[in-house]
């Protein structure tokens, strides 16, 4: 039996938010994040439409990359929590993978490295997320390290913002002068702004930017919708109606009878629920778009249904009308709201099998 749901990649809308991050970049280089299955969106894939386009790639984990590299993708990657043990350090070796070392002990199995091969390195510094990276304090030593380190061809710099989506955090500007001071003492090339920062913080765009959400169409910003960057969404989540029910009022609506129509209502059910990545806990009200009109989902959603409320629907509603969850018209930090998560989430779960 196929199912309803139907999950659409748009490569234009790619290539599109793609020059989007380059108005805002100037002539920086470009990271592209393909981390995550490229959030959801189909990492291989993604990787064969951008290496050509963008001046590197980063992936999360050795694992990530040695998959691109199995399938021919021969484009400059960045691992961003790079090497785990002396096997990966000679992983990244052998497929000249580019690990961001924020460890010392990361630093140390470089410094003994014994190879005639050489890689691309980048020294991570904490400046204020304290999750991974080496103290500002201690940067300058740990990059002398690394430059003396005979397997180093080039050494780069980075570091990541805490607080980025909130504009008008004052520690941003805190993390960025942190870093500032430790490019300017050493000389490095550096890379700090994410999609928030590109989007919102000129002044932290260096040598390299690490575009990832903005590149998929969602804003970083909760309170800011895509479209107001001039963003594409890259990924279409949509279904089909599959009934279509009479309630009269006072009826309640799905598991637990948790909503009761306060009125005689049309109500049609929809083919997509939480098994095909939609989000249970998506709250009554959240938005669907269908026939050209924003409706609210009504009821608890089921693993392979929700409700739609289509009472105030301007057309008649028919079994096997379109319903687009999110994509196009639908911004999915709407729905990514009305469900108390990020996009992020939503893209990555939706778009695991992609």
């Amino acid at each position: 039996m196929q199912r309803s749901a139907r999950l659409k990649i748009d490569f234009d809308a790619l290539t599109h938010n793609l020059s989007i991050v380059r108005q805002y970049s100037a002539d920086a280089n470009i990271i592209a994040v393909i981390k995550a299955n490229a959030y959801g969106h189909g990492m291989l894939a993604v990787a064969r439409h951008l290496q050509s386009r963008v001046d590197a790639l980063a992936v999360a984990c050795i694992e990530e990359a040695l998959v691109l590299r199995a399938d021919g993708i021969n484009a400059a990657i960045m691992v961003l929590q790079g090497f785990q043990n002396q096997y990966q350090l000679q992983q990244c070796l052998d497929f000249d993978l580019q690990p961001v070392c924020h460890q010392q002990w990361q630093i140390q199995l470089l410094s003994q490295a014994d190879s005639a091969q050489r890689i691309n390195c980048w020294l991570k510094i904490d400046t204020g997320m304290h999750r991974l990276g080496i103290a500002p304090e201690q940067a300058l030593l740990a990059a002398q390290q690394l430059n003396d380190a005979p397997v180093v061809a080039q050494l780069r710099l980075m570091s990541h913002f805490a607080n980025a989506d909130d504009s008008a955090s004052a520690f941003n500007q805190i993390q960025l002068d942190r870093f500032n001071q430790c490019q300017q003492a050493l000389g490095l090339e550096a890379s700090l702004a994410n999609s928030a920062a590109i989007l919102s913080m000129p002044n932290a765009i260096q040598h390299w930017v690490r575009p990832g959400i903005m590149l998929y169409g969602a804003s970083p910003f909760g309170h800011r919708a895509a479209a107001d960057f001039g963003l594409k969404p890259v990924m279409t989540l949509t279904s089909q109606v599959i009934a279509i029910n009479s309630l009269s009022a006072g009826q309640a609506l799905g598991y637990g009878s948790l909503w009761r129509s306060s009125r005689d209502s049309q109500i049609a059910v929809v083919g997509i629920g939480y098994g095909d990545g939609y989000p249970r806990h998506a709250n009554n009200g959240t938005p669907v778009w269908l026939n050209g009109q924003r409706l609210a989902l009504v009821g608890q959603v089921s693993m392979d249904m929700i409700c739609v409320d289509i009472s105030d629907c301007d057309s008649t509603v028919n079994i096997g009308d379109e319903v687009t969850l999110w994509g196009g018209p639908l911004d999915i930090n709407e729905v990514a709201e009305a469900a108390s998560t990020i996009s992020y989430e939503l893209l990555c779960h939706c778009g695991k099998d992609q």
